[in-house]
Formats: structure tokens, C-alpha cells, sequence
């Protein structure tokens, strides 16, 4: 149960209001008008609350639980407490996220401007929106409608925001083009200068960074994120990507539809991503790679060649994921015989 100082719970939801809202169906013997009025864990939850199941590991939490309503998957419906209404659905998770955001909407700005925020004149703000105190908004900036611009936020010169987006606190935007609904954690450095030098015994010479940041709607940027700008052709965040928090993108890397790169995921630059990649905690991609569609990257992998659509990836050198659990475990019974 969310902390009702931070949190505003909408509802109660009747339970058949639920089934709809998730997409999942109900149990014949759940009452349909019974009402919820939060969402809770298996462990903390009360009749009057949901929960839910998606890890045979929490089976034990789930029949003690004293939930009045769980999202499960058809096959545990046998195993629910005597009296515990049910939704059933084939991806109990993500029903579970529906249910959660219906009771946790985000919702719009307070419209508002502080004193202490600079809007340049030549800017364009859309309506209701709200720049708090300290924030920044650049020359010719556009930001779209219902956006939060958070304290000491900086949106740099030229900046196209679309709409419903949030800045947050001290994140700085730069040479960037923003579509709907995107959201930058605190922190985030967007759109600085690629890191693009010719090198030599001479010294090195900086090479100009001319490209922007191009990000699409829908997309999350976590806490203190770096995504350097393209040094000519744009660096380009595709529609739906989760980027985590401390994740480094370099100069004209491509990220392709519905990415997710875990914390401290490293890429370097020119490196092209598919659509739904997906890169594990401290991963690391060389440049001018292309890593095919649907492509998983296990955590602390080291990604030296292009990987194939579809393809699961380990280790350092990164390798097929069968290859690697194969050498690990020769590797561990050499140590075991030597010892």
C-alpha cells in the first residue's frame, strides 16, 4: 500500500470494472460488484485489496495471502485461498500493472510558473503547463502542452518538447527533439557533445558534434543518464524504450522500438539496436555494432560482434548463451578436480 503522503489512490473499482480495465476474465464464483480499494503485496494485503502472482516462487505468500482479489494465471486458480476472488489472465504481471495504474493514474501538471524559473521570451510554453522553481527554459525552446518542467531543470536553446512529458529535477536537455508522453528522470544529461576526437601523437583534435538527439513518444530515461548527441547523423532513442538508471549512450547509437537497457548498460557509438533489445545491468556494446531485433544481452556482458535477430547472448567476449553456461561449468568442475 503506496505511502498516501506521496501517493493519491483513485477508485474503490467493483471487481467486474477490474476484469475489464486488465483484459483478464473472472472467476464464475467472484462476486462482480465486490469493491477494491487499493492495490497490495501478497504478504500485506486485506480483503479489500489486489494483488497478484507471476512467480511460482511467491506460491507460499499466495495461500497465506489475505488478499480479497489476485491476478493469476489459469493453472494456479486451484491453488487460491477458500474465499479469495480471482482474475485470471495468461500474463498475470501485466493485467497487474493495469489494474495498478488505474488506481494510480498519472496525472496532469498543477498549471504554474515560479518566480523563480526563466522562460525566455522568444520560448513557446503550451498550456497547462508547470515550471518550477529554478528550471530553465532556453531561447526558442518549444515545449508542448501538460508539461512538468521540475526545479533546476534546464531545457537548452532550441529544445522541441511534445506534449505530457516531464523534466526532471536538474536534468539538462540540449540539442534535443523530444516526442509525447516521454519522461527524464533527475539528473539526465541529454544532447551534450559527443565524445569524438581524431586522435594522435600530435594531440587530439576535436572533431564538432552536429547532430541532435532524437527521442521518440512514449519513452523513459532514468536517473542520470547520459545520451550524447550524434556527431552528424542524430543519436536516436526509439518510441517505448526503458533506459535505467546510470546508462551511457554514445554519439549516432540507434535504439530501435521498445529497448530496455538496465543500469550502467554501456553503448558505444554507431552502435544500430533493433526494435525490443534487451541489455542487462553493466552490459558493455562496442561501436559500429548492429544488434538484431530481439536480441537479449545478459548482465556484465561484453558485446564485441553484431548479434542475430533473436539471438541470447553471455559472458566476456559475449557468446550464445548455451556456449557460455557451457564454459562456466567446465570451467567450475577444472577448479573443483584441481582443488
Amino acid at each position: 500500500m503506496a505511502d498516501s503522503r506521496f501517493f493519491t489512490v483513485a477508485g474503490p473499482f467493483a471487481l467486474e470494472a477490474l476484469a475489464g480495465i486488465s483484459g483478464a476474465t473472472r472467476r464464475d464464483e467472484s462476486d462482480p460488484s465486490a469493491l477494491f480499494v487499493d492495490v497490495a503485496s501478497l504478504d500485506s494485503a486485506g480483503p479489500q485489496h489486489v494483488s497478484f502472482l507471476d512467480n511460482r516462487k511467491y506460491l507460499d505468500a499466495f495461500q497465506a495471502s489475505r488478499a480479497g482479489l489476485c491476478v493469476v494465471a489459469p493453472a494456479m486458480a486451484e491453488k487460491a485461498p477458500k474465499g479469495m476472488a480471482l482474475l485470471l489472465s495468461d500474463d498475470p504481471y501485466r493485467a497487474y500493472a493495469r489494474i495498478a495504474q488505474a488506481f494510480y493514474p498519472v496525472l496532469p501538471p498543477e498549471p504554474w510558473q515560479a518566480p523563480t524559473a526563466w522562460v525566455d521570451p522568444s520560448a513557446s510554453v503550451g498550456e497547462g503547463c508547470r515550471i518550477e522553481p529554478g528550471a530553465v527554459v532556453g531561447a526558442r525552446a518549444e515545449i508542448g502542452r501538460r508539461c512538468r518542467i521540475a526545479a533546476n531543470a534546464v531545457v537548452g536553446d532550441g529544445v522541441v518538447i511534445g506534449d505530457d512529458c516531464t523534466i526532471g529535477a536538474g536534468a539538462t536537455l540540449s540539442h534535443a527533439v523530444l516526442g509525447h508522453r516521454v519522461v527524464i528522470y533527475p539528473g539526465a544529461r541529454i544532447g551534450q557533445d559527443g565524445f569524438g576526437f581524431a586522435m594522435g601523437p600530435q594531440g587530439h583534435l576535436k572533431v564538432p558534434q552536429l547532430g541532435r538527439v532524437v527521442i521518440g513518444n512514449g519513452v523513459e530515461i532514468g536517473a542520470n543518464t547520459t545520451i550524447d548527441r550524434g556527431a552528424g547523423p542524430d543519436t536516436v532513442i526509439g518510441d517505448g524504450c526503458m533506459i535505467d538508471n546510470l546508462v551511457q549512450i554514445g554519439h549516432n547509437v540507434h535504439l530501435g522500438r521498445g529497448c530496455v537497457l538496465v543500469s550502467q548498460v554501456g553503448v558505444s557509438g554507431s552502435t544500430h539496436l533493433g526494435d525490443f533489445v534487451a541489455a542487462g545491468g553493466q552490459a558493455g556494446l562496442t561501436g559500429h555494432l548492429h544488434i538484431g531485433s530481439g536480441a537479449r544481452i545478459a548482465a556484465q556482458s561484453g558485446v564485441m560482434r553484431d548479434i542475430a535477430p533473436g539471438e541470447t547472448v553471455g559472458g566476456s567476449p559475449a557468446v550464445a548463451m548455451a556456449d557460455w553456461l557451457r564454459t562456466s561449468a567446465l570451467l567450475s568442475r577444472m577448479i573443483r578436480r584441481k582443488r
